[in-house]
């Protein structure tokens, strides 16, 4: 186990900072990885479109009833990330809370196992499950970033930083390539991706290559969480427990009423809220929006997914070098810009037309991808793969940059507040506007708003 280190004094030995071994930063970088199947699988290729398709009544009110979760989950998130932050910045450590909500996590990504097909009396405990697993992991996100400045110098925080999200892409893309080829099978041939049996013998009838994705990925955390466990310091205990509580309050609300006298922090905050908003619904619907347009089912969306992932380790990897070349914001900005195209060109595709007025071939049963909307739907993923990565890793490195050393776990959980406060709002949106036009497009229509609306906000952050 490594020894648990002091934080760094702002008035001495600000010339000469140590930092620990290349160990300690390769254990750090493990949770990304660690993570991310959990997103791959649950929230966005696997789990999230079966429950739209064959839990639910109809793709519709599915994408309606996991939005309303989505949203639950980040009210609460929303609430409570700023407290927990300000509390563990007074109190020192982040490991303790890492832990405490990585098995937050595990429990409630393992219940979603009971998730069978056509069974109505599962879909309220299942939503909840959901609702704690997605608690759990971004909570220890939240305190995973914060460990950040501790571990490599200023000028390197956006290499590390990008590098953290390529892991975690290559992740999900090993996790995806492990369910879709060797557990989850097509309800027609009973066969993987790869062609075979699934293995323990799992159900293709009951969809239970599905539903495997949330104890996996609860055992993919507890094995690759390890070593950042093992090998990445802490910061030293420095207020009791009771006492760092009182402590982190105190801070929080010193924080909050200095906030508007900090206008580039407050409009970097407000920019945040919006555009990540919008990609937590991108995320959260894409898979179910193909799943509905195009008929796919779990071999597709997973392939699909296993080509967006590896455009977002492509680039994140990138964008943490831009990152460090040309400055956060930068990033930032050209990563939105090519989402906002991709939202719009995804509106314009169906079925059977391309670009609102072309009509081409619709997809045909058993040819994988081979209708030309599927295929530029296929393309529009990759670009959204290839900005995504960057614009979350350029995100917590301007925040880096940004906020006061000696609380950055508390403006960590103000930057996952500005993430999650209406986080729940872009699926709630999409939901009531999908519930109220039985429309997956109109719903999805919301998505450019957003994303518009974050571009103009960060023009005004002057980093």
């Amino acid at each position: 186990m490594s020894q648990v280190v002091p934080a760094h004094d702002s008035h001495a030995n600000v010339s000469a900072p140590t930092y620990p071994p290349r160990s300690a930063v390769f254990g750090w970088i493990l949770f990304d990885w660690a993570a991310q199947p959990y997103f791959s699988l649950i929230t966005t290729f696997v789990f999230a479109p079966y429950f739209a398709t064959h839990v639910a009544a109809n793709p519709a009110s599915g994408q309606a009833m996991w939005g309303f979760a989505t949203a639950a989950a980040g009210l609460v998130i929303a609430i409570m990330s700023p407290v927990l932050g300000a509390i563990a910045d007074a109190g020192g450590r982040r490991k303790p809370w890492i832990a405490a909500f990585g098995a937050l996590f595990v429990i409630g990504a393992s219940i979603m196992w009971i998730g069978k097909p056509g069974d109505s009396s599962v879909i309220l405990p299942l939503l909840i499950a959901f609702g704690l697993a997605t608690i759990g992991i971004e909570f220890a996100t939240v305190f995973n970033n914060a460990m950040m400045p501790t571990l490599v110098p200023p000028e390197r925080i956006g290499r590390l930083s990008g590098t953290g999200w390529a892991t975690g892409y290559v992740g999900g893309i090993l996790s995806l390539v492990l369910v879709l080829g060797f557990l989850a099978a097509s309800g027609d041939t009973g066969r993987t991706l790869f062609g075979l049996t699934p293995l323990f013998g799992l159900d293709p009838a009951t969809h239970e290559g599905d539903r495997i994705t949330g104890p996996l990925s609860g055992l993919w955390f507890i094995i690759f969480v390890l070593p950042m466990f093992l090998f990445t310091p802490d910061r030293a205990a420095k207020t009791p427990a009771l006492g760092a509580v009182r402590e982190g309050l105190r801070e929080l609300r010193e924080t909050l009423s200095t906030l508007p006298g900090k206008p580039v922090m407050l409009t970097f905050l407000i920019a945040n809220m919006v555009y990540m908003d919008a990609l937590v619904a991108l995320f959260a619907f894409g898979g179910i929006y193909a799943a509905g347009t195009f008929g796919w089912q779990t071999l597709q969306i997973g392939t699909f997914g296993i080509l967006l992932a590896f455009s977002g380790a492509i680039g994140a990897w990138l964008g943490g070098k831009l990152d460090d070349r040309l400055g956060p914001k930068t990033v930032i900005a050209g990563s939105m810009s090519i989402l906002l195209l991709a939202c719009a060109v995804i509106l314009s595709i169906d079925r059977d037309t391309l670009f609102f007025v072309f009509k081409v071939a619709p997809p045909m049963p058993g040819k994988l991808f081979g209708s030309p909307a599927e295929q530029v739907y296929l393309a529009l993923g990759v670009l959204i793969g290839m900005a995504a990565g960057p614009m979350q890793a350029a995100s917590r490195t301007l925040l880096i940059r940004l906020a006061p050393k000696d609380r950055i776990t508390q403006f960590f959980g103000l930057f996952a507040l500005s993430g999650k406060v209406t986080s729940f709002m872009a699926p709630l949106v999409v939901s009531i506007v999908t519930a109220v036009t039985m429309s997956q497009k109109a719903g999805m229509a919301v998505l450019v708003v957003f994303f518009s609306a974050g571009l103009l906000l960060l023009s005004r952050v002057r980093a």
